[in-house]
């Protein structure tokens, strides 16, 4: 059984940071492309970070410098280092899986709330 688990959200002032988890199970997370995404209300889902297979990242412009996305591959789990964070920066974060040889396998957490508020 496929399960992805994240923790880590919770109320942050400006300027803070947060540190997001999901641990990983029922699949070979190493083969997997590992995202972050989020959703602010009343806002479409947005991309924010992607960690490849072989460790290359990419983000969204509007986290770049302050966003770290990074996995530990022993442990089946990656991470979402978030400093800096601003108010629009408040969404319901969630992870995503993805088999970058055959995207149909394509798995989603529960997704873990994040808001920036003083």
């Amino acid at each position: 059984q496929v399960q992805l688990v994240e923790s880590g959200g919770g109320l942050v002032q400006p300027g803070g940071s947060l540190r997001l988890s999901c641990a990983a199970s029922g699949f070979t997370f190493s083969s997997y492309a590992m995202s972050w995404y989020r959703q602010g209300a009343g806002k479409e889902r947005e991309l924010v970070a992607t960690i490849r297979v072989g460790g290359t990242t990419t983000y969204a412009e509007s986290v770049k410098g302050r966003f770290t996305i990074s996995r530990d591959n022993a442990k089946n789990t990656v991470y979402l280092q978030m400093n800096s964070l601003k108010p629009e920066d408040t969404a319901v974060y969630s992870c995503n899986a993805r088999n970058p040889y055959n995207p149909k396998y394509a798995y989603w957490g529960q997704g873990t709330q994040v808001t920036v508020s003083s």
